[in-house]
């Protein structure tokens, strides 16, 4: 499951995705984006990033392409039905808890005794799944259909369980089945190969999130915009453990507010940093050199850092004076070529939809200065995203500490996320 880690991770982050991680009253994606740059700085190499939505499959893609979201180690999809390890076309199921999901469970049944209800209004097909049958209902009668609903399962031979969140969506699953649930399925998997995570801070808004809430040894945090029957379940079996925490922050904002709170490791993303010369990192690493690199090249190109030319001779010293620079497009640059390229852009997309993200990043010490990075990086302009699958060799420089010269670097476009204009591609 952790094949990435050699032992156990330091942090398992596990969050729910809509107005948790995401939030959709945020145009601009900043408090997401502050996220992204915390976690590829100082978790990816060492901790676990799990999803854990209400969303199927079918519905999870087009929210990736949406928003900027980073890509999790795993995937609890379909209210804790399905669990997926990987992402995309290297997206592997758990089959062990599919079966353990079959324990008393007929969907045929579940849907002909759910068709006698009409104020059951069936969701989309997407969110139809093998273990999952959803509705929109209202919430009056919801309690109701609720209690006479699980009495003609349980009659059929049934063993259900029946979730209402968000004040409108209604869920049946098998009994084992939820968020909680496959939580606990996890960490007793782990606990078994010996690989226990350090930490596991479970993140949630809506009623579905509960359970996740509900497992011993866990740290929790309600986003501060969480949802009345969260809150409702908070006050009623909760309000006294001092592990759970509501923030006073929205959304992924309030996920960074609770490592600090429960000093879980760094809390101040780098996009919080507005001066890099004058901010030292305690951990300074290769991780942390790239997001720094991104983040300055952003600054630039929307003129939120001063046109002077100290701040452009810092950026460009970060190369060695004989790097080399592969375009996307194959095409070998030297990188003096690019810096000029590069200070010409200055406030190209001031005003602008222009944000860049780094994802997937890890790195490799190869030398006894030298070390490999490899990662994606995601540049938003405007609606268009572009990603290149990037590597970059670069050894630390013995006359300054934490610092680090870039060798080479070498971008291949992502298949099917090419830019319209590769000529504007700069890095």
């Amino acid at each position: 499951m952790n094949s990435r880690l050699n032992g156990s991770a330091r942090l398992m982050l596990v969050s729910d995705l809509d107005y948790t991680m995401v939030d959709h009253d945020e145009p601009e994606n900043l408090s997401l984006l502050r996220f992204n740059a915390l976690w590829e700085a100082n978790y990816r190499h060492d901790s676990l990033l799990v999803f854990s939505t209400g969303r199927s499959p079918i519905t999870y893609k087009p929210l990736r392409n949406e928003k900027p979201l980073l890509t999790p180690d795993i995937t609890i999809m379909s209210v804790g039905t399905e669990i997926m390890y990987g992402y995309g076309e290297a997206m592997v199921p758990d089959d062990g808890w599919k079966q353990h999901l079959n324990r008393k469970w007929d969907r045929d049944i579940v849907v002909e005794e759910t068709n006698k209800f009409p104020q059951l209004t069936p969701q989309e097909e997407g969110e139809q799944r093998p273990h999952k049958v959803s509705f929109y209902v209202e919430k009056v009668v919801a309690s109701e259909i609720m209690n006479v609903l699980s009495q003609r399962l349980e009659k059929r031979g049934l063993d259900v369980k029946i979730i209402y969140s968000s004040g409108i969506a209604l869920d049946v699953l098998p009994k084992g089945a939820g968020k909680g649930q496959a939580l606990a399925y996890l960490l007793n998997k782990f606990k078994l190969e010996g690989k226990l995570p350090d930490n596991t801070l479970v993140c949630g808004d809506s009623g579905n999130d509960a359970e996740l809430f509900s497992l011993p040894e866990v740290y929790g945090v309600m986003v501060s915009n969480a949802k009345e029957e969260l809150l409702q379940w908070y006050a009623e079996n909760a309000h006294r453990n001092p592990n759970i925490l509501h923030a006073t922050e929205r959304c992924a904002a309030g996920i960074i507010q609770a490592i600090g709170n429960f000093h879980l490791g760094p809390n101040v993303s780098p996009r919080d940093i507005k001066d890099f010369q004058k901010c030292k990192v305690k951990n300074f690493s290769p991780a942390h050199e790239v997001v720094k690199f991104y983040l300055f090249y952003e600054r630039w190109r929307r003129a939120e850092v001063e046109k002077s030319e100290q701040y452009f001779q810092n950026f460009k010293s970060v190369f060695h004076p004989l790097a080399i620079f592969v375009h996307p497009l194959g095409v070998e640059l030297p990188i003096h070529q690019c810096m000029d390229a590069m200070a010409k852009s200055y406030g190209d997309k001031q005003g602008k939809q222009f944000w860049t993200w780094v994802d997937r990043l890890s790195s490799a010490q190869i030398g006894s200065d030298t070390w490999l990075v490899k990662f994606d990086k995601w540049e938003l302009n405007d609606d268009e995203r572009q990603c290149s699958l990037t590597t970059v060799l670069m050894s630390s420089k013995s006359e300054v500490p934490d610092a680090y010269a870039w060798l080479h670097m070498h971008q291949t476009w992502l298949d099917g996320v090419e830019l319209k204009e590769p000529e504007r591609w700069v890095f």
